[in-house]
């Protein structure tokens, strides 16, 4: 919270689309004044016109986050505008659907400028003016990937475990110094965004998201939540629990299983257009929205994520229940059982 009654001040990185687009109309739901960081311009007036029509006010910054000079100027124009930052997103992405043996070093580049190191420019823009205040909050928006890679992500996997290992020694350098500000992360499962229609693909068939898939809005409420709950990691859709776990325990059979079933999940019946244009340079244009081509398959809710919020407390209602059945188990194994209590009785009465 920002201690004030001034709206809650909040930068968004890959706000034009997708999760990112979905996030900004969260924060606006509850009356955040919005840096919008994107690419895309018509996605980023788009997005505009939504925080508006909500109420709050949104500054359009077209910005690509690999540039870390434009991202510092970005920074500078939202404190500007609406005063301190509160909340930082690190959202934006580009990807490239491809075997490793077809990538190009550039694509690597490329993705790794992006999807990993436009993190880290967020994450520095955010510091430089949470730090002295001791305050501030900053959310990197991760997947089950960065714990799992998969075929044909190679680049957006190693960026999304790059930005795991680079968050968890921000955060050990943050209790070293005893700071208020927060770092943390919010792990998604498959998403319906428009990625798979605008990323650069090498496969066959049309790609899509690996089910069960998510509506963004769901990614979207939960990186509110944490961006208010703190906790050190946030996993959202069993599936994401799931993977987390096995790999932990069995990874090689991961290795196996992906290898097997990896490629055919990843894509539709629909043959891809070699020749269709991606964002993985430039925006492609048009707003695009939140959504991608896929709600018929996606999920509006979350049971996980309401016990994943709610694991406190079940965790003592689970204890406090373990607790009564001892108790119970006790008191049976005290009282005498109905056959030893008669014996008892007759035994009595031949004594007297």
């Amino acid at each position: 919270m920002n201690g004030t009654t001034r709206p809650e001040v909040v930068v968004v990185t890959g706000a034009s689309a997708g999760v990112g687009r979905a996030v900004v109309r969260e924060f606006a739901k509850h009356g955040a004044s919005l840096g919008l960081l994107a690419r895309g311009r018509d996605g980023l007036e788009g997005a505009r016109r939504e925080v508006e029509a909500a109420g709050g006010r949104a500054l359009v910054l077209p910005t690509d986050v690999s540039d870390a000079k434009a991202v510092e100027r970005a920074a500078q124009a939202v404190e500007a505008e609406f005063g301190p930052i509160d909340i930082w997103v690190n959202n934006a992405m580009v990807s490239v659907f491809s075997p490793v043996r077809e990538m190009e070093a550039e694509e690597f580049r490329r993705v790794t400028e992006v999807t990993y190191l436009g993190f880290v420019h967020g994450t520095l823009a955010a510091l430089r003016r949470m730090l002295p205040r001791d305050r501030g909050t900053i959310v990197q928006v991760g997947s089950a990937l960065a714990y799992r890679g998969i075929p044909l992500q190679s680049a957006y996997c190693a960026c999304k475990h790059a930005v795991q290992g680079f968050t968890e020694s921000l955060r050990c350098e943050l209790i070293h110094d005893k700071s208020d500000v927060k770092v943390t992360m919010v792990h998604l499962p498959a998403t319906n965004t428009p990625q798979h229609s605008w990323s650069k693909s090498r496969m066959p068939r049309k790609a899509q998201p690996v089910p069960p898939i998510y509506q963004p809005e769901v990614a979207a409420r939960a990186i509110h939540y944490a961006a208010h709950h703190y906790r050190r990691e946030w996993n959202l859709g069993l599936i994401t629990d799931v993977v987390l776990m096995g790999n932990a325990v069995l990874p090689g059979l991961g290795d196996w299983y992906l290898a097997k079933t990896g490629y055919e999940s990843q894509m539709t019946g629909e043959p891809e257009d070699p020749g269709r244009p991606n964002n993985l340079y430039e925006p492609l244009p048009g707003d695009w929205g939140a959504r991608g081509r896929f709600s018929d398959r996606a999920h509006d809710t979350s049971e996980q994520w309401w016990v994943t919020r709610n694991r406190g407390w079940l965790a003592l209602a689970g204890l406090g229940l373990a607790g009564l059945a001892l108790l119970a188990a006790s008191d049976d194994g005290r009282r005498p059982s109905s056959a030893t209590a008669a014996s008892s009785d007759r035994g009595r009465r031949r004594a007297q």
